[in-house]
């Protein structure tokens, strides 16, 4: 699955007033346990594996020289511990956000995608083509969980209008905002990664979202683990 090659921030803003936009760093959470089962974790609170806390280390080393004004993390463990590991080497410290927070998938928590087929095929059908008005048993629908996460992002943003802002989320929310940046449906076939401590930049401003680059793992040297479309 190919990913968006980065472009160079500066020749971005050659173009778009610096004052107007805002950078962003938006990373998904280190690697855990559950992502390796392919068991859905949503809001429940999984800590990183080994190659997470590894991932999040080495996450933090390569944003260092970013100029990053501000850091704001999913209040979720996997994320926070993250964002903690990148704080370390940034000299900053973190700010929690409840609106950074995976999609809640209700009774699918917990399962993996063969026992969430197994258990509920009609439920399961409507989740995989992506049915925005569908939500497990005590979850969000994906049209909830998009306006939820993508406003909170944007509201975050509009505070640090023309910084640099780094964002510790989960691969629910970077799905919402490649759609929000690239103007894509919800319920279009996912064909870009959401892989875990990679780096993804976007620009915000008064316009929306701007994709910048998409996927950048050359600090992971093979660490990578990706979820499947």
């Amino acid at each position: 699955m190919p990913s968006v090659p980065a472009l160079i921030w500066s020749g971005v803003f050659d173009t778009m007033p610096l004052d107007s936009s805002t950078r962003v760093f938006a990373i998904r959470h280190g690697e855990t346990a559950w992502n390796r089962d392919k068991r859905i974790q949503g809001q429940l609170d999984v800590p990183l594996n080994d190659i997470g806390r590894l991932q999040a280390q080495r996450l933090g080393a390569v944003l260092a020289g970013e100029g990053i004004d501000v850091i704001y993390s999913s209040d979720l463990g996997r994320a926070r511990e993250t964002a903690a590991a990148a704080a370390a080497a940034l000299g900053q410290p973190v700010q929690l956000n409840p609106g950074l927070r995976e999609r809640r998938f209700g009774v699918f928590q917990g399962q993996t995608w063969q026992e969430i087929a197994e258990r509920w095929p009609d439920h399961s059908e409507r989740w995989r083509r992506r049915d925005p008005d569908f939500g497990a048993d005590g979850g969000e629908t994906l049209q909830e969980f998009y306006v939820r996460s993508v406003s909170a992002v944007e509201c975050v943003l509009r505070e640090h209008a023309g910084q640099t802002v780094l964002l510790v989320t989960h691969g629910g929310v970077l799905d919402c905002l490649y759609r929000a940046a690239t103007r894509l449906p919800l319920q279009a076939t996912r064909t870009w990664m959401l892989g875990n401590a990679v780096i993804n930049r976007l620009l915000f401003s008064d316009a929306g979202f701007t994709l910048v680059g998409w996927n950048d793992d050359a600090h992971l040297a093979g660490l990578v683990l990706d979820e499947p479309a």
